[in-house]
Formats: C-alpha cells, sequence, structure tokens
C-alpha cells in the first residue's frame, strides 16, 4: 500500500489527537509524524468532519499542541456548505454548535428555506431537533443538509454521539433523505485531491472511522489505511463491508512504513 504515493489526506480527531472538554490531547507520535510528512515533500491535506469550532480556532487549538498545520491546509464540510446554500439561495436554520455559527456569518439566514446540521453537542437539545423538523415539515419540499454523518466519535472521556444520530432522527420525522457535506461524500474528496493536485491513485486516506474515512476514501479509487487509535474499535476489523488497505497502530506507525518507500 505504501508505493507511488505523493499525496496524504490524514483525518484530525482520533488520528492526530484526542478531543475533550480539556481542548483535548494529541496522540503519542502525531506531532512528529506530520512533521516528517511535511519534511517528506509529500502533499497533505487535513481532513476533518469538525463542526464544533471555525476552522481559525481548530487550527489555533491544533498549533497550540505543536502540530504544523496552517487553515488552508484544511478541508472542512462548514465553508462547502456556505458555498452550497449561496449557489442554490437556501437561507439555512442552523441546528450547530455555538462556536461554527461565524463560519455562517455571510449567508442569509431569514425567512429559511432549508436546514443545516451540524455536530452540535449540548445544542441537541429536544427543543432544538424539534425547532428543526418543524422548519423541514412545513416545507413542500424539506432541504436537510448534514455537515457528515459520523455515528460517534471519541473524547478523552469516552465515545460521543455524532452528527448522524440526529440527521437520522430527522429524516425519519420527516421522511427525506439528507445531503451529506462531509466525509463520506465523494465531493468532499474529491476536492481536497483538487486543492492536493493528486490523482486518487496516487493518494492514501489515514483515519479512524472505517466507514467514514476509509470506506469515502476508496469509493474515490483511494488507497485508505484505519489507525487503532481514536474512536477505533477491535470489531472494524471484521467490518462486513470495509476493508482498509491496512491497519496500523498509529499515525507515527504508517508514515515509517510509507517513508521507507520513497
Amino acid at each position: 500500500w505504501a508505493r507511488a504515493v505523493r499525496g496524504l489526506l490524514l483525518d484530525v480527531s482520533g488520528v492526530l489527537y484526542d478531543s475533550g472538554g480539556d481542548g483535548g490531547v494529541p496522540i503519542a507520535g502525531s506531532v512528529e509524524a506530520v512533521r516528517r510528512i511535511k519534511a517528506s515533500g509529500l502533499k497533505l491535506r487535513f481532513c476533518t468532519n469538525e463542526t464544533q469550532a471555525t476552522r481559525e480556532k481548530f487550527v489555533k487549538k491544533l498549533q497550540g499542541m505543536g502540530f504544523d498545520i496552517s487553515v488552508a491546509e484544511v478541508t472542512a464540510p462548514a465553508p462547502a456548505a456556505c458555498r452550497i446554500l449561496k449557489e442554490r439561495s437556501l437561507r439555512p436554520h442552523l441546528l450547530v454548535h455555538n462556536d461554527l455559527v461565524p463560519e455562517f456569518a455571510e449567508v442569509d439566514k431569514a425567512n429559511p428555506n432549508c436546514v443545516v446540521i451540524g455536530d452540535a453537542a449540548e445544542n441537541f437539545t429536544y427543543a432544538n431537533l424539534n425547532e428543526a423538523f418543524r422548519v423541514l415539515i412545513g416545507m413542500e419540499k424539506p432541504v436537510l443538509i448534514s455537515l457528515g454523518r459520523g455515528r460517534y466519535y471519541k473524547e478523552t472521556d469516552g465515545l460521543k454521539l455524532d452528527v448522524g444520530a440526529y440527521m437520522k432522527a430527522l429524516e425519519y420525522a420527516c421522511d427525506i433523505q439528507a445531503e451529506v457535506v462531509g466525509k463520506p461524500a465523494k465531493a468532499f474528496f474529491e476536492s481536497a485531491l483538487a486543492e492536493m493536485g493528486v490523482p486518487p491513485q496516487e493518494a492514501i486516506m489515514i483515519g479512524d472511522d472505517i466507514v467514514n474515512d476509509v470506506g469515502g476514501a476508496q469509493r474515490c479509487g483511494m488507497r485508505a489505511l484505519q489507525v487503532r487509535t481514536g474512536k477505533y474499535r477491535p470489531c472494524d476489523e471484521n467490518h462486513p463491508h470495509v476493508k482498509p488497505d491496512a491497519y496500523v497502530n498509529n499515525l507515527a506507525e504508517a508514515v515509517d512504513i510509507l517513508l521507507q518507500q520513497l
């Protein structure tokens, strides 16, 4: 799997660090692994479904942990969603984390004609979900845009429900299908590849999510590795549909193997 590689796509939460209420902690060896990737000359994109903060705030947190990362290197769902909203003249009702709202500052939100849902964390109250439901059910053709469809993720104090669980609740209640922006959507990976200028057959995705990271990347023609960090669980290795090109214990091990092939 490590041969003929020109570009790497790295998931962030669960690969670089474990998030948490205290800001999170880097996963052992990941700061140095990113430094080694950049020194090698490989193209690099950080591909995240992070929707609890703006990219600027998110990147600043990672820089504080010692990671060599800039906003320009991050592919994330919120900016992609904003482009879609403007292109289609959609005015969103937002069910997102308070810290993500600034990403939508330039989007018209008056008289909503769609709902955008992200990982709203504590904002996922019954009242807020019901308000989003009422907006959707009142439309002739409801439009629900979801900033990912993850089932759960890992923080320092354990696993947490992700946006996909709440997205499914609204889909079921309104008998609709959400438009997913972010992993595992093909357009998300294609955007990251285009930003690197690397074709899929010369790129590798490294993530902790067997479905959204590994499966999504493979459907785009990329190779994909699953790390045994973050939300990884041993049962992932018996997944009925998705088989990674390899399992690695962590990002540092993947980089060791890859750089030996360069």
